[in-house]
């Protein structure tokens, strides 16, 4: 299929999809005339690449995940547990830190308030 049927199928735009092949996350054949060829196969993949972007992966780490997730159980060597156990923490730490700032900011609001009698 074509890249703009991939968009379509997909709903990822063909720019995106650019982007992913350029970093390896899809492949595809080349054509007599040049034009991108996918297989079907890649419909599935770029919507998993999707959800992994938006559970707020980078490309590099998903590029070293997609061979474990496509990878049969039996063959897996234990490299994606310990990627998404890493990206878990980094998440968690990140949401600590949110929490840290927002409970910084109530603070600062409570003590900055005004007094509800001069409220006008």
């Amino acid at each position: 299929m074509r890249i703009g049927e991939l968009a379509d199928a997909s709903g990822v735009s063909p720019r995106s999809l650019r982007y992913y092949e350029d970093h390896g996350l899809i492949r595809s054949d080349r054509t007599t005339g040049g034009w991108r060829d996918f297989d079907d196969s890649m419909v599935e993949r770029v919507i998993l690449i999707q959800h992994l972007f938006a559970a707020g992966l980078c490309s590099a780490t998903i590029s070293d995940l997609l061979p474990c997730l496509q990878a049969p159980p039996e063959e897996r060597t234990g490299v994606m547990e310990q990627l998404l156990a890493q990206e878990v923490e980094r998440l968690e730490a990140k949401r600590r830190d949110i929490n840290r700032e927002l409970d910084i900011l109530q603070e600062l609001r409570i003590d900055t308030a005004l007094p509800s009698a001069s409220r006008g």
